[in-house]
């Protein structure tokens, strides 16, 4: 196993400055990420810029003292490297030099002012590590500008970065922290003007908008909370037209003291969630999108990958990337193993075809299930399809819709039809029936895989399945004695076969 590395990614950005600690192992064959920790301070430099386009030196000390707190928590976190980037306020400032010659005096950080296309790239670059979509627009709305992308065939072709975004609009068209219907109409008009400069982001209509930054985030979680939704992640959430138009009308019309009571909104954005909701919405009836989907990531992770991978392109396979992550992370499962269940109940899912006639996307979910059915391990044996199906449900996995993410966990942790609906009970908001039914299936396909390498030596060297007068017939050739998973393939027939109305046959020879 290749040794791990630490590196901070720090990011300035116009109305907060973050950090995120990444551990990673370097060599791209081996490919192994997590978060180790992170932090975020409200800054509003945005806010801070005067009349000349200028922000006065005695306005960073907040800045300042954020930053060497950074510093020190990377040190104390091991990270040999740490990367500080800054964005359109420090870009755009009039004494953006001289800010920065500061801040690197003070801090002791080499500071590196990105240009709006770098910010755009390495917001798309990031993105795309962690979003199986072919094509559509991104936008990242930040406090002093906000990028926009189209992409297709995970490709860009068009990008932009406007010199607007929630601080520096909520400074210019507020008054007293509220935005009046005039306010809210002059500022609509502003965007649109701008936008209608580039022709491009009106020629692409049905595309979905792909939204980063604080604002579709807060919205995603205010959404949420009205729904009541029951998964707690933001990331590849989706929301329509009329629901996010509703937002806005909702929280245009209220106080800045009622928006503080709002559920799911940060107080740290009471007084720009309704400017940065407004270029949200403008931007989407402007490029005529379909639909909303929140993106968790963006800049930082693209900061990151260039960082440690530098060549990197968006990932062709979101999905496997980010479950063989998952897996190296929880060194207690056997790769061999989990890779010789993945084979087998592929081939069950193969031969059974006939029988539930799923197409591909449900092979994607067992793919992935039988790959990550043992990390429950990691925390306790005993029960361990428990442990499995909360690690699932509440990590990282990309590539999957959070009802997909919610399938896998429970085709990864079966154990009985019973059990599979008790555990599926408090997210039937984003289950269905039909849902569950594909699980207790797919999950009986597991279990038998799992049988069939219940030693975990896989002795097994080949396997063809035959369909026949409702038996499945399991021709196995082995390596060695192969009596511990002829056993469990007897122990779960019964299973099976209620599942699938026909008893899987060992046969060896």
């Amino acid at each position: 196993m290749s040794e791990t590395k630490r590196i901070g990614i720090i990011d300035i950005g116009s109305n907060s400055v973050r950090l995120v600690i990444y551990e990673y192992t370097p060599s791209v064959l081996e490919r192994r990420i997590r978060v180790i920790d992170e932090s975020k301070a409200s800054v509003r430099l945005s806010g801070k810029v005067l009349a000349d386009g200028s922000i006065p030196i005695q306005a960073l000390n907040s800045l300042v003292d954020t930053l060497q707190h950074f510093k020190l928590l990377c040190s104390v976190n091991g990270a040999e490297r740490i990367r500080a980037t800054a964005t359109a306020a420090i870009r755009n400032a009039a004494n953006s030099g001289e800010i920065r010659a500061y801040l690197e005096e003070a801090s002791g950080l080499h500071i590196e002012v990105l240009s709006g296309e770098d910010e755009a790239r390495l917001g798309f670059l990031g993105a795309m590590q962690t979003l199986d979509m072919q094509e559509g627009f991104l936008l990242d709305i930040g406090g002093g500008s906000t990028e926009l992308t189209l992409f297709r065939n995970r490709t860009v072709l068009e990008s932009h970065s406007f010199p607007f975004g929630a601080v520096n609009m909520s400074k210019r068209f507020t008054e007293n922290g509220e935005l009046s219907p005039d306010g809210l109409s002059k500022l609509r008009q502003f965007i649109s003007e701008e936008l209608q400069q580039h022709a491009w982001a009106a020629v692409h209509p049905g595309l979905p908008l792909i939204g980063l930054g604080g604002t579709i985030r807060n919205i995603c979680k205010i959404d949420q909370k009205q729904r009541k939704y029951s998964l707690a992640k933001t990331h590849q959430y989706e929301m329509d037209a009329p629901t996010v138009a509703a937002m806005l009308t909702q929280l245009s019309s209220l106080s800045y003291e009622q928006r503080k009571k709002v559920e799911g909104l940060s107080k740290d954005r009471v007084d720009l969630i309704v400017p940065g909701l407004t270029i949200l919405h403008t931007i989407f009836e402007q490029i005529h999108a379909s639909h909303y989907v929140v993106c968790g990531a963006g800049l930082r992770n693209g900061v990151f990958y260039e960082s440690v991978f530098p060549g990197a392109n968006a990932l062709s396979n979101v999905l496997e990337h980010s479950v063989r992550n998952l897996i190296s992370l929880h060194p207690a499962v056997s790769l061999d193993h989990v890779n010789q269940v993945n084979k087998l109940a592929q081939e069950l899912y193969s031969e059974l075809r006939p029988i539930h006639g799923y197409g591909e996307r449900e092979a994607t979910l067992l793919h992935a299930a039988s790959l990550l059915y043992r990390i429950g391990i990691s925390v306790d044996l005993y029960d361990y399809q428990k442990h499995t199906f909360y690690l699932i449900a509440h990590s990282a996995i990309y590539g999957l819709s959070h009802r997909e993410t919610l399938m896998v966990a429970l085709i990864a942790s079966y154990k009985s039809k019973s059990r599979c609906k008790k555990a599926a009970a408090p997210y039937r908001d984003i289950l269905s029936e039909e849902d569950l039914g594909v699980c207790e299936k797919l999950g009986t396909v597991l279990q038998l895989a799992v049988a069939l390498d219940r030693s975990e030596t896989q002795p097994i060297e080949s396997m063809s399945c035959k369909l026949q007068n409702k038996q499945l017939a399991l021709n196995v050739k082995t390596r060695w004695n192969a009596s511990i998973e002829a056993r469990e393939v007897e122990a779960v027939a019964s299973d099976f076969k209620k599942s699938w109305k026909v008893a899987p046959l060992w046969r060896e020879g």
